[in-house]
């Protein structure tokens, strides 16, 4: 048995240490905001924070998750940044399929928070490692200047 900190609420879990934290996350406590993209760190549809900083959930072995403070999609509103990176999203409508979304907006809420009035560059950069096969990267970059007050 192990136990995780996920959204600040102690939770058991029964894994073998090298089980990725994704399948933790969406198999046994079925929180399945945090998507499945490449299984490889390259997509970054599985993006969660541990200790506030975004981490590819699809290659973090659940053992090395222990002891940390794991937030997912689930409760990133519970932030004043996670909230206004989320009310940005719905106002300008970024998602198109959505897929993607949950690990845009995890990396967006890290970026704002390191950097709160982010430039065009510092979008770029955060967000790069963050794919949508749909290309909504021109709302996305808008999104995140209006919930840093930029818009």
């Amino acid at each position: 048995m192990t136990t995780l900190n996920i959204n600040g609420k102690s939770m058991a879990v029964e894994a073998e240490a090298d089980t990725p934290l994704l399948w933790v996350l969406r198999d046994e406590l079925h929180m399945s905001g945090t998507k499945f993209g490449c299984g490889m760190a390259l997509c970054g549809a599985c993006t969660i924070h541990i200790d506030g900083q975004p981490t590819r959930a699809c290659v973090m072995p659940v053992s090395a998750a222990v002891g940390k403070k794991i937030t997912t999609i689930e409760a990133i509103g519970a932030t004043p940044v996670g909230k206004r990176v989320a009310q940005a999203w719905a106002e300008i409508d970024v998602p198109q399929c959505g897929y993607c979304q949950s690990g845009q907006i995890m990396a967006a809420t890290a970026l704002l928070r390191a950097i709160p009035k982010p430039t065009d560059k510092d979008i770029d950069q955060a967000m790069s490692g963050n794919i949508c096969r749909c290309g909504t990267y021109p709302r996305i970059r808008a999104a995140i200047h209006k919930a840093a007050g930029q818009a």
